[in-house]
């Protein structure tokens, strides 16, 4: 893959997104958001997430959190060395902060309850 010489990070500021909803199932949890217009578009930069519901207790805490936009698809989150956010790595409702890169379909956490 070529990439861009540049590529401008959060050209118009920092974009800003909102669950609608969580499933757990027995592979991963998924928080599903509307698409936004970055999707599918070169995209490097920060995101604001507002994870707004809880995940149900009783999760297991080991399994992997992916986001899911408009049903379709899907972008597994990482935290350091690429290692898989876990539920037991997000304590509740709130606002989250993520790197995104779109070129290497990246998604990484950068606020939350990792222990390294």
């Amino acid at each position: 893959m070529l990439l861009p010489a540049y590529i401008n990070v959060n050209q118009s500021g920092i974009p800003a997104i909102r669950s609608l909803s969580v499933t757990v199932g027995t592979n991963d949890v998924r928080f599903d958001f509307n698409n936004h217009r970055n999707v599918g578009r070169p995209f490097r930069g920060l995101l604001i997430v507002n994870l707004a519901q809880l995940i149900p207790t009783g999760t297991t805490d080991t399994l992997p959190i992916v986001f899911t936009s408009g049903g379709g698809s899907v972008a597994e989150v990482t935290t350091f060395n690429g290692d898989p956010v876990t539920v037991a790595d997000i304590p509740g409702t709130g606002i989250y902060l993520f790197w995104y890169e779109s070129q290497t379909d990246s998604l990484q956490l950068l606020t939350g309850s990792i222990t390294t």
